[in-house]
């Protein structure tokens, strides 16, 4: 009996630290732990305010961003910058690709880096800044994709929106990480 309630103990102490520890979990495909890639901005923080200098009531330049942790597999980044405004409604500001696998960061109106895919406000080849309409904050991503490859498109540049990005890299994607921003007009 007295064996019993020893295994017992010794079953409940290793559960309780089971459920205690943080458990990271690796990506088979790549060996890498995708929880260890990171988006940040010099600028803001997680959860934090985006400056006005990054909309169009400010300088409507692009935030600077930093990344790291990506898996060793990695050929390229894509980044794009969204909002949700409601459900079934995506509009993306910025779009960049073919971002090189050294590149860890994009400074403050970063050029002659990626390749520039469109945006929702004038569907051009640009950071289109957020120039929020209504009421209220609004909650803006930044997404960072390492990718295993170069993504192919069947389209020109100057027709790569957010939904042929998420589409043209959906299997060659390693890990994503994200910073989420609001702004309040």
């Amino acid at each position: 009996m007295k064996t019993k309630i020893s295994y017992l103990i010794l079953l409940v102490t290793l559960l309780a630290s089971a459920c205690t520890s943080q458990m990271t979990v690796d990506d088979p495909a790549t060996g890498s732990n995708a929880e260890s890639f990171t988006l940040s901005s010099p600028d803001v923080v997680e959860g934090g305010a985006l400056p006005i200098e990054y909309t169009c009531d400010g300088d409507s330049a692009t935030l600077p961003l930093a990344w790291s942790g990506a898996p060793a597999e990695t050929e390229s980044f894509a980044l794009a910058m969204s909002h949700v405004p409601g459900p079934g409604d995506t509009h993306w500001y910025w779009i960049v690709y073919d971002i090189p696998a050294d590149v860890g960061a994009l400074s403050r109106n970063s050029a002659g880096i990626g390749t520039l895919g469109t945006n929702s406000v004038n569907e051009k080849q640009e950071y289109a800044p957020p120039c929020s309409k209504g009421p209220g904050e609004k909650d803006y991503t930044y997404t960072v994709y390492a990718l295993s490859a170069q993504p192919q498109f069947s389209v020109p540049a100057s027709q790569v929106n957010l939904d042929v990005l998420l589409a043209a890299i959906q299997d060659i994607t390693l890990a994503s990480a994200e910073l989420n921003i609001s702004y309040t007009r």
